[in-house]
């Protein structure tokens, strides 16, 4: 798709610039720029395309279709709604307290709040373009069974009392609006423009990251640490990735360019789980409205299956 970028990025980089093809300056520069202009392509589109779509079910009207499906539909859907909102984890949480202030069940929204930053439509989008088709499907399917199941877990523990806030009954009516595809693509880009202007620097500093590593970090020093088959690669990458704070585009250079050095991919997918969906400010913000034992509860339960899902992937790929 981007082999025409990768050329031309290949002859500015090592033509116009006059840098050593092979050498470390010349790869990490080379791996910044294709990646850069790439990933920045993919966001702008799929972003935009995905908020057209979305602006056609409206979210009071996925509250209202969610609240009234059984347990177990009403995790897969709200599972599913997260693909169509890209969020990163700390973005997902006004349309988690949204859900909880229509009175979703407790269990659902957390199948939401785990999916939207893990499983969005830009993701799907980029490991596709990255890693194909297979990596893609495994990681949204198994993303996908981590937010229901654990909802579903949550759900069942009755800890509807650990919600800090009050929960007042709110009018989930909605009258169908009959708006121009015009007005609609309007909103969608600037809805587009103004959520890349707000994680465009992450991802500008992880696709650094990611060229650092693809130039300069040596093969074995990622093959020693966190390549092979050692137990502790997975739960370290899972540990690692908590404290960092991305969205799944800012992360994903730094993926691409781990793997390539040898890590596993079920290391690296792991990681990538932890850095969207398990983040230390999302922490900070959900301890405003939710008991410190739930928000552990929480990670413990999503930090386990993203454990899984990493020994999964190495064990089948």
């Amino acid at each position: 798709m981007f082999g025409w970028w990768e050329a031309l990025s290949g002859q500015l980089v090592f033509g116009l610039f006059g840098l050593e093809k092979g050498g470390r300056l010349g790869e990490a520069v080379h791996f910044f720029i294709y990646d850069t202009v790439k990933i920045f392509i993919l966001l702008t589109t799929i972003i935009f395309l995905v908020s057209v779509l979305r602006s056609y079910f409206p979210v009071e009207k996925a509250r209202a279709y969610i609240a009234g499906k059984n347990k177990v539909l009403g995790h897969v859907l709200a599972a599913l709604f997260g693909v169509l909102t890209p969020f990163c984890s700390c973005s997902a949480i006004p349309l988690f307290l949204g859900f909880l202030q229509a009175r979703i069940p407790l269990g659902v929204t957390f199948s939401y709040l785990i999916s939207a930053p893990m499983s969005d439509a830009v993701v799907i989008a980029l490991l596709l373009s990255l890693f194909g088709w297979k990596i893609a499907a495994l990681y949204v399917g198994l993303g996908l069974l981590v937010a229901i199941v654990a909802g579903l877990i949550i759900g069942a523990m009755g800890l509807e009392k650990e919600v800090l806030i009050e929960i007042k009954p709110v009018d989930a009516s909605y009258e169908e609006q009959r708006i121009p595809f015009k007005a609609r693509a309007k909103e969608a880009w600037e809805f587009t423009r103004d959520l890349f202007q707000k994680i465009y620097m992450y991802v500008v500093v992880g696709i650094g990251i990611g060229a650092f590593i693809h130039g300069y970090v040596p093969q074995d020093f990622i093959t020693a640490y966190a390549g092979g088959d050692a137990w502790y690669a997975v739960p370290l990458a899972v540990l690692m990735g908590i404290p960092m704070y991305a969205s799944a585009a800012g992360v994903l250079p730094i993926v691409e360019a781990l793997t390539a050095k040898g890590m596993l991919m079920g290391t690296a997918i792991a990681f990538m789980m932890a850095v969207v969906a398990l983040s230390l400010p999302e922490a900070m913000i959900l301890k405003r409205v939710l008991s410190m034992k739930l928000i552990g509860i929480f990670f413990g339960t999503v930090g386990f299956g993203i454990l899984l899902v990493g020994f999964l992937f190495n064990t089948i790929l």
